[in-house]
């Protein structure tokens, strides 16, 4: 690497970056910011319609960038977005596992159904995304970067917070993130995780709806914005982070405990 000073840099061009639940919040957000800064950007969600719409938005900002239909719990829809992403934009080596769904549920009161679809949107789906887009790769001997989108709740969880279950499913990327980077090290696959905190999002106006106003109970009583995120998701895709896998970056404001 170039012995520049300060040896730091956000340029994304050339890379190829797949965004799932990129539909609205987070992943909204990040597909935005990695076309900004030069990668050619492939996003999906179940809402295909916003997806339209915010792939719009990035071309009239200059931007090159593809929606791509996929299921997070049907494994055949997984690799076939992965190919398909890779047909029209090229081999991707930025992966940003951002689909996730709560359960929103007490623990004995989950139904089959909701447990499989936490499980599988959370879990299971973005491990065998990352499988899928490492194979490829490693076949061409090209590195990666993944970043997994946690939650402090992999952390932290309350008697109140009827999150069992997302919690665990967040916990488990968290150790995905880690086990997953030292596999590839060798490759030079960076595999790392942002924990975000009480951010606004559907997913958290929707927890606000339900128990009221978190707000007034963290230290700077506010929700953070999506945007307070970029430069920790730039830092984790970007060249400066050569050296930076296996980790999970907590990003929530001082709201809770350590």
């Amino acid at each position: 690497m170039e012995n520049t000073v300060p040896n730091f840099s956000i340029d994304l061009t050339g890379q190829v970056a797949f965004v799932t639940g990129a539909s609205s919040g987070l992943g909204y957000r990040f597909a935005k910011v990695l076309a900004k800064c030069g990668a050619k950007v492939a996003i999906s969600a179940r809402r295909i319609e916003k997806l339209e719409a915010l792939a719009e938005e990035i071309r009239n900002d200059g931007g090159e960038c593809t929606v791509v239909p996929i299921d997070m719990v049907d494994r055949e829809s997984i690799r076939a977005a992965v190919q398909s992403v890779e047909n029209e934009l090229g081999t991707i080596d930025t992966l940003i596992n951002n689909a996730g769904i709560p359960d929103a549920q007490w623990a004995i009161k989950q139904s089959d159904e909701l447990i499989d679809n936490v499980i599988g949107t959370n879990l299971t789906g973005p491990y065998l995304l990352s499988i899928e887009v490492a194979k490829r790769l490693i076949e061409k001997n090209m590195p990666g970067r993944m970043v997994n989108i946690a939650s402090i709740a992999a952390y932290n969880t309350t008697p109140q917070s009827a999150a069992s279950l997302y919690s665990i499913t967040k916990r488990a990327i968290v150790r995905m993130s880690e086990a997953l980077a030292v596999e590839w090290s060798a490759k030079n696959i960076n595999v790392n995780a942002i924990a975000p905190g009480a951010f606004s999002s559907e997913m958290m106006d929707g927890m606000i709806e339900r128990v009221g106003d978190i707000s007034q109970a963290f230290p700077r009583k506010r929700i953070g914005l999506p945007e307070q995120m970029d430069s920790t998701l730039l830092f984790l895709v970007s060249p400066s982070s050569e050296c930076v896998t296996g980790t999970c970056i907590k990003i929530d404001d001082g709201q809770g405990s350590r």
